[in-house]
């Protein structure tokens, strides 16, 4: 069976993931917001912060379990994160994001923090 690795875990590149985190990080619609808004390539935490309307501990908090699933990767820019969707070897998981993404203008609150996070993307401020 293609990405089979063991009980319970799923391929990703070089090691496996736990698919309960996996499933548990695709269950919260925070989460699920934040991978479809990473959809559109690599995106500053404050333009992420602005699209949600979230605290940014909370933001912080969802974009944490994200990158322990394997779903996310972040890089330290001076004093801003930045964070981009991570590559996987699993097809379970490329065929979860890649759903995700395609109906992404389906999911509650989506288009409202897109529209959100591209006015902070186009405006002169924190990350620039």
């Amino acid at each position: 069976m293609a990405g089979k690795v063991g009980a319970g875990k799923v391929a990703r590149g070089a090691g496996a993931i736990e698919l309960d985190a996996l499933l548990a990080a695709l269950a919260e619609p925070t989460r699920v917001r934040l991978i479809a808004l990473l959809g559109d390539g690599e995106t500053c935490v404050c333009h992420l912060l602005e699209a949600l309307d979230l605290p940014q501990p909370l933001v912080s908090r969802h974009l944490g379990v994200l990158r322990r699933a394997g779903l996310v990767l972040a890089r330290r820019d001076g004093r801003w994160m930045w964070y981009r969707l991570a590559p996987s070897g699993s097809p379970l998981v490329r065929a979860l994001v890649a759903a995700l993404l395609e109906h992404r203008e389906e999911l509650p609150g989506f288009v409202r923090a897109a529209r959100r996070c591209d006015r902070s993307r186009g405006a002169q401020g924190c990350c620039d």
